[in-house]
């Protein structure tokens, strides 16, 4: 119960502008920067960050990237480089999930935006880089930032197969997250 008390607490300090540095390496090599929209996702940009703070995204692969789509990294607990990478995209963080934040925002090209199982409210630490637009997703899922610099790393990301996208032999992997402000 004490990450829900932590998590409150850095919700409840006053707005700030935060972002991601990802430093990414395999197929993709180079750093992603991201801009955090603290303004229409407080609870998800609040949970990513602290997320990144801890460490735990560091050396997490991109495990589902569909062509023409999304590359989705994010699942600390069963997405490590190093790990049995079968059940990557199953897990979470220790932290609870969180209810979704939909707002206007578009999923245009370099959107980031949070993975979901099919409850609405079970976001977690995954989330996704939109490759081009996917209109379908608006008022589905949570819009909780864009890519700001490095779209031409995204694009290099090694693609999955198959159509869930799951990555085959040696994914991509984020090497460091870091909480800009």
């Amino acid at each position: 119960m004490y990450k829900v008390a932590a998590l409150l607490a850095v919700m409840a300090t006053p707005a700030f502008s935060a972002g991601l540095e990802i430093d990414v390496e395999g197929e993709a090599n180079g750093t992603i920067v991201i801009d955090l929209f603290e303004d229409i996702a407080p609870l998800h940009t609040a949970q990513i960050t602290a997320i990144a703070e801890a460490g735990s995204y560091d050396g997490v692969v991109f495990h589902r990237v569909i062509d023409g789509f999304m590359a989705q990294t994010g699942d600390v607990q069963n997405g490590v480089l190093g790990g049995d990478l079968s059940m990557a995209g199953t897990g979470g963080s220790e932290f609870a999930d969180i209810p979704a934040e939909f707002s206007d925002r578009p999923f245009e090209r370099g959107i980031v935006g949070m993975a979901r199982a099919q409850n609405p409210n079970s976001a977690n630490s995954q989330f996704f880089i939109m490759f081009e637009p996917g209109y379908f997703l608006n008022g589905q899922y949570t819009v909780v930032g864009e890519v700001t610099e490095g779209m031409d790393i995204v694009d290099t990301i090694k693609r999955g197969a198959g159509q869930n996208g799951s990555v085959i032999g040696k994914p991509d992997v984020m090497t460091a997250v870091r909480v800009t402000e």
